[in-house]
Order: structure tokens, then sequence, then C-alpha cells
């Protein structure tokens, strides 16, 4: 029998197959899916502090600010007894899913300020979260940032956070460091559990008609997980936090890179909304099989076996590939004489 339990941000999971926050961890049936096809955790749908704070300032405006210039609407304000805020329906749904689900729950949080870092992650704490997964979605388009301003911008709200709540958390990374290795280092010195790796930033496009920014959701595609595996495989054995591969993986065979490289876990997404909850049980049968193929008897045997630090060929995770990359490559009979 092969032992699939994986440890991931201090927790016990029956195997390295995590959702990640989508449209099926959003909804209880479909939480329960996951939960039925396999799924050792999943993350929960994003807490936007960005969109609670529109609907903060939105209310403000027409609920509690319709009467200046009208003294006499002064005490009237139409709030209904029944209202809800976002904030409010997200952290009720994190509870429903805690007592509807018998495995963990991570809260993911997409915050725009220090204050709303720490403020929602202690109410996602409060509510009843697992871990907390940190979704650093930032962009240095301003050309007097430097790379150490963005790494200390992570590092300031890890340790404010950190400070705040006693969840296991990770940190969900973007692949632009440029020096990633270090990055890890100094955010396990701050205290991050885990990294994710890696946030797949969505591309503005440029409508050529109208000259209109356009945005479009691209699902991912299995060629985006060997920048995922690289960077595990370079960062197994560096550090000590968990690691999670994310984007890109789709199939069994990039799930077992992954964990050979050394994820403790592989987050799934655009292969759940493509297939449904049930590809989870296939690849679990699948990633099953090889592995009685190749003679392992657990995960934690196979994870990072072929990491930087345990490969035949080290020099492969680095420029040595670029060169074997190049001389890999056949044109078509004709093309190239």
């Amino acid at each position: 029998m092969i032992d699939l339990t994986t440890r991931y941000l201090g927790l016990t999971l029956k195997n390295p197959l995590v959702p990640s926050s989508s449209p099926f961890t959003r909804a209880l049936d479909d939480a329960r899916r996951l939960e039925d096809a396999g799924a050792s955790a999943l993350v929960m749908h994003s807490l936007f502090e960005e969109e609670i704070r529109n609907e903060e300032e939105h209310y403000a405006r027409f609920f509690y600010q319709q009467s200046i210039g009208h003294a006499e609407a002064d005490s009237f304000h139409p709030v209904p007894e029944d209202f809800t805020s976002r904030l409010d329906q997200h952290l009720e749904q994190l509870q429903a899913l805690k007592q509807s689900l018998d495995i963990p729950v991570i809260a993911s949080l997409n915050g725009i300020s220090l204050d709303g870092w720490v403020s929602h992650g202690k109410q996602l704490e409060e509510a009843g979260a697992d871990a907390l997964e940190l979704n650093v979605y930032y962009i240095a388009a301003d050309a007097a940032v430097t790379a150490q301003d963005v790494e200390d911008r992570y590092i300031r709200l890890l340790h404010a956070l950190k400070q705040s709540i006693s969840l296991p958390v990770t940190m969900k990374l973007s692949p632009h460091f440029s020096a990633l290795p270090h990055t890890v280092k100094a955010l396990e010195s701050a205290g991050a559990d885990g990294v994710s790796l890696f946030n797949r930033f969505y591309q503005p496009d440029i409508d050529l008609d109208t000259l209109q920014m356009q945005h479009h959701l691209e699902l991912s595609s299995p060629d985006e997980a060997l920048l995922r595996i690289r960077w595990i495989g370079i960062l197994r054995g560096q550090v000590q936090c968990s690691l999670a591969a994310t984007g890109g993986l789709h199939r069994s065979e990039d799930i077992l890179k992954a964990l050979l490289a050394g994820a403790d876990v592989t987050h799934l997404c655009s292969a759940l909304l493509q297939h449904g909850p049930g590809k989870i049980t296939s690849l679990l049968a699948e990633i099953n099989a090889w592995m009685e193929l190749k003679e392992y008897s657990s995960v934690e045997q196979l994870k990072g076996s072929v990491s930087r630090e345990h490969a035949t060929d080290p020099a492969a995770y680095e420029h040595n590939n670029y060169f074997k990359v190049l001389e890999s490559y056949r044109p078509a009979k004709g093309i190239l004489r």
C-alpha cells in the first residue's frame, strides 16, 4: 500500500493534491465534491481587501452620506436590517466550510495595505482557518522602486502579520525575483512557514479596434509547470519551509515531477475547471500506479529525490541546462539544411 501522506505548513495531509483558490472552493457543495474526490485540503477563494474597501466606500456614500445638503434626511439611513457585507459573507462561508469538511481549509488573503493584511488575517484566523496563504499580487511598475524595496515590502507585511496571528502562513510568490533563493530564505527568517510557487500574473491585452486595454482569463497549460518544478528543485535543501507548486499542474506526470523536485503539495486549479473534481480521483490512481511501478513506498521517500541537492546532474537546474536545450532541437525536414 502506497503511503501518500505529506506534511505541509505543519499539517499532515493524506496526499499532496490540494485544490487552489478557484470557483470550486467558493461553493460549499463543490468543496464537498472536491473532498469526496480525494482532495487532502483546499485553499478557499481569496478575500480581496480592495473589494471590501470599494464596498465600504460605496455604502458610506449612498447610505451614510446621502443626507449631505438635505438636513431633513439627516436621521434617515436606508441600510437594510439584514444587510451582510462581503467580508461577513466570506467569514461565514469559511465557518461553513470548516463545519462541513473534514479536510483542512487554508484561507487566501489578497491585501493592499499593511493594516488590511493584519486585520483581515486576524479575522480569518478567528473564523477557523487552518492556515493562511498570502497572495501578494504586486507589480513594481515604478522605476524608483528597487528590487530590495519589493523584497522589504513582503518582509514587512509578513513580520507584522506573524506578530498578530498564530496560524501557519505561506507566501504565494511571483517568479520575478532576481534572487529567489535569497528572498525565500529571508521570508523564512521572517516567519514564513511555506512558499507557493508561482502566482500567475494575468496579462492585459490591447484591442486593436478600440485601442483599449482588455482583460481575459487564460487557464494554465502543462508547459507552465516546468518553471515551478525547476525552482522548487533549486530551493529544496536550501530552505526548511514548506514548498507548494502551483500553476500548470494538469497531469500526473506534472505532479510527480514537482514531488521529485521537492514539492510538499501540488495545487490544482485549471485542471479542475476543465475536468471537474473527479480529476483528483484519476490523478491519485495514476500517481499510485507510477509509484508502485518505480517501487516507491511513500511520498516522503519520493519528495526531493531529484532536487538539485540530490540530482545526478545538479548543473541541469542551472545555466548548463541552456546549452543542452539548444542542442536538443531538431528542425523539421527541409527547414534547415
